[in-house]
């Protein structure tokens, strides 16, 4: 599957903790949009769709939610609760997230300007696209 925990390093001391994020150093990929989410119900389910092209690190920074990724044979849950922690998705994996704390809040690095016609929404056109991008 096309996903990976990335660790990132903690700089701190008694007055806090700090996460720096360098562009071409923590990411596989060039940075060009960022967005975040919160204020979101436990039991929503966001996502819900694939990337034809799209790379994404996404970073719980507060709080702890559950991101799914299946990759049209394989589906595991990774529950995310580590600000120095990001889970990188390549293309072609399906993903979701779900079973939001009260108090999370995610922000989402991408390597793509928003583009609708990147997203795939339907699961069954995500496993026929996942079988046709291996031949």
């Amino acid at each position: 599957m096309n996903y990976l925990l990335l660790n990132f390093p903690i700089h701190g001391d008694h007055n806090g903790k700090l996460v720096a994020l360098e562009k071409r150093a923590d990411f596989p990929f060039e940075i060009r949009r960022v967005y975040y989410v919160w204020d979101t119900a436990h039991d929503a389910i966001r996502g819900k769709h694939a990337h034809r092209n799209l790379e994404q690190v996404i970073i719980c920074v507060r709080g702890s939610c559950d991101f799914i990724v299946d990759d049209g044979v394989n589906r595991e849950t990774i529950h995310l609760n580590n600000p120095a922690q990001g889970l990188y998705i390549s293309n072609y994996v399906w993903r979701e997230f779900t079973n939001f704390s009260e108090d999370c809040m995610v922000v989402v690095l991408a390597s793509e300007h928003y583009n609708p016609d990147d997203y795939i929404h339907d699961y069954e056109e995500f496993k026929k696209s996942v079988a046709k991008s291996k031949k």
